[in-house]
């Protein structure tokens, strides 16, 4: 047996307390991290949108006197895209400027239709206004004023006012009406009396045969109001044995006696009175 072993042998026998203690210097134990996690590989979009986050939870930002300025720019370079957090759509094009526009369009559709309407109000008030033209009048539209006396009186029996040959050429030509009326009228102090009768014929051929009657001398006639005393008018002339004067028109005859009051003459101006009463027509049923 060698020399060592005894030593060895010694050494195993002694008390703890006279091993070597522990030196003051001798590096502490190392503290063990709990084991970590295997690593799952993401895909690279959700690394790149992790890393900011988690850089920003480990190195929490510190207050710096001069603030970062960002990295210069090329020219013609367009800046980075904001990237938006994660869950958060991007904005959609159009929204609200959609709605602005088409209500511009709706408000410029509402004046338009609002100033049209005032232009057709406008017109159709204009219109309104307007004075429809107003008929001549036809006892002062002509060459002689004249005053309505008596009628007009409206009958459908012809045969029963008229006398001579007229009561026969009625009895086998019945009129469907006959109006009779009486005017006067003055001229320099000269007053004359006017009969007028509109008769009005079946067809405009009986018009022109009753006309073609009337006109000839002592065949008789329609009677004018005072004849038959249908009206009494103190110092009326004879208008029979006065001026004649007759027109036919399509189915109506026109036939006018006029004669002057007193004593006074002027043939002229009576037969223009009786060429201008025709007209007075007008103003009978």
């Amino acid at each position: 047996m060698s020399d060592t072993a005894p030593m060895q042998a010694v050494r195993q026998q002694q008390p703890p307390s006279q091993q070597h203690p522990q030196q003051p210097n001798q590096h502490p134990p190392r503290q063990q991290y709990p084991a970590q996690p295997p690593v799952q590989h993401q895909p690279q979009q959700q690394q790149q949108q992790q890393q900011p986050i988690q850089q920003q939870q480990q190195h929490p930002a510190q207050h710096s006197p001069h603030p970062s300025q960002p990295p210069a720019q090329r020219p013609g370079q367009q800046p980075p895209r904001a990237q938006q957090p994660p869950g958060q759509e991007p904005p959609r094009r159009g929204g609200p400027g959609k709605l602005v526009q088409g209500a511009g369009l709706l408000a410029v559709a509402l004046v338009a239709g609002l100033v049209w309407w005032f232009i057709r109000s406008g017109s159709d008030e204009t219109a309104a206004i307007e004075p429809t033209p107003t008929q001549e009048d036809p006892l002062t539209s002509g060459a002689f004023d004249y005053t309505t006396v008596a009628g007009p009186e409206v009958s459908d029996d012809c045969e029963a006012n008229s006398y001579g040959d007229v009561v026969d050429w009625f009895a086998d030509h019945p009129c469907e009406r006959v109006s009779r009326a009486l005017y006067t009228t003055e001229t320099d102090g000269a007053r004359a009396l006017v009969s007028v009768v509109v008769v009005t014929m079946p067809q405009a051929s009986d018009a022109q045969q009753l006309k073609a009657v009337t006109d000839t001398e002592g065949t008789g006639n329609v009677n004018d109001l005072v004849r038959d005393e249908s009206v009494s008018l103190p110092g009326a002339p004879n208008v029979a044995q006065g001026e004649y004067a007759s027109r036919a028109e399509d189915k109506k005859v026109t036939i006018v006696e006029a004669a002057f009051f007193g004593e006074h003459t002027d043939d002229e101006l009576i037969a223009r009175i009786g060429d201008d009463a025709l007209r007075l027509a007008e103003a009978q049923p």
